[in-house]
């Protein structure tokens, strides 16, 4: 790791304008983010290229840097607490749910062999549980579990939309640190950024945002789309997880929420995958809550159309989010992009574990820049983005 870290230069921590190093930017994941005491328990965890995972040499070294940092951030976390770290191999898959020996390091070997011994665990990683079987597995993790205080969750695929993260946040209380694709530039970059501004920004937006029922997102690239607000909760992820329960990205800095199923009318046009630009934009037709129509060319539109033709849940419209970091820029890394201040990004599939209520094994985010957000609102509209520009 000595290496990886030398080709870091420090910079200018966003709060107090003091010079920082990648250590202190990882010891702040614990003191500052997550608010770690000396006694409590952290896990740490990443996900390794699963045997048979076709991966181009640029991602190969990618998810190897990950690798490296998830090591070097339970290194910083075990001079300030008990610290665990676990590497596993990957699921293929945001949103899927992590494998059975993640779970037991997380709830302990007793909670999961009831689980086992229930015939629920399979079903859930197959996010298949019934109603039925999520509440009998939240008894069985609430009487046998041994949950840590804490996870830094430093996968390739993301854990946030999984019953794994809703289990450790909502039954036990747990702290969570979502960081999926997480890279260096971000040390330097989305990470030193003044949490307690994003926080007080985006709790604002929040306030705004909440209580109203419908939403209207439209971009100068044809992307026009409305939808339900009614009865759903926008969340801020603010970066500071302190309290017990509290989850988010880190780096952090948005306001979202899940669009009221069934209610989507419009049009996506997506000129960004997820870790870069499009070479021809990709247009989604939305229906009844649902993308009907893929229409475009390349790789991602083929993936998308086989998706959504094998489970049309794929194509639920999930969430919106709006963000809110003003040190988050680079336009290729979703977990940095969709925290841009003044952006718009919109996911697919899966918003089970935010306040929805379609769980499928999939979830996917696109950013949208310079788009305008508009709430309606006590029977009137309220601008919250213009062309990118944030009203808030």
């Amino acid at each position: 790791m000595a290496k990886a870290k030398a080709a870091i230069p420090q910079v200018k921590d966003g709060g107090s304008g003091k010079w920082t190093s990648p250590a202190e930017v990882f010891k702040n994941i614990f003191t500052v983010n997550l608010g770690i005491k000396k006694s409590e328990r952290v896990i740490v965890f990443t996900d390794l290229i699963h045997e048979g995972e076709e991966v181009s040499e640029d991602e190969r070294k990618q998810r190897e840097a990950l690798r490296e940092i998830a090591r070097a951030v339970a290194e910083e976390g075990r001079k300030l607490c008990t610290t665990d770290y676990i590497e596993f191999p990957s699921v293929i898959g945001h949103g899927k749910e992590p494998p059975a020996e993640v779970w037991e390091a997380a709830f302990g070997p007793r909670a999961v062999a009831e689980l086992v011994e229930k015939d629920i665990l399979d079903r859930i990683l197959l996010k298949e549980a019934s109603k039925n079987e999520l509440e009998e597995a939240v008894e069985v993790i609430k009487t046998l579990g041994k949950p840590p205080d804490a996870v830094v969750a430093l996968s390739n695929y993301s854990t946030s939309h999984t019953r794994f993260r809703d289990f450790l946040t909502r039954c036990t209380r747990a702290r969570y640190a979502s960081m999926p694709l997480f890279d260096e530039g971000m040390i330097t970059g989305a990470m030193t950024a003044d949490w307690k501004q994003v926080a007080r920004r985006t709790i604002k937006l929040a306030g705004l945002m909440n209580g109203a029922d419908m939403a209207y997102v439209t971009s100068h690239n044809g992307t026009s789309i409305s939808f339900s607000m009614k009865g759903r909760e926008v969340k801020p992820d603010t970066g500071i997880l302190t309290e017990p329960g509290t989850f988010g990205n880190l780096p952090a800095g948005e306001a979202y929420l899940a669009p009221l199923e069934g209610t989507a009318e419009g049009i996506l046009i997506l000129e960004w995958a997820p870790t870069g630009k499009l070479v021809e934009p990709v247009s989604l037709y939305v229906k009844g809550g649902r993308v009907v129509e893929v229409a475009g060319r390349g790789e991602l539109a083929s993936d998308l159309t086989k998706r959504i033709k094998e489970n049309p849940l794929i194509g639920n419209i999930a969430e919106l989010g709006v963000g809110t970091n003003d040190k988050a820029s680079r336009p290729d890394n979703i977990l940095e992009t969709e925290k841009i201040l003044g952006t718009v990004h919109m996911a697919l599939g899966d918003n089970s574990s935010f306040g929805g209520t379609v769980c499928v094994p999939f979830h996917q985010d696109f950013i949208f820049f310079r788009p305008n957000l508009e709430v309606l609102k006590d029977g009137r509209k309220i601008e919250l983005i213009i062309d990118g520009k944030p009203r808030f």
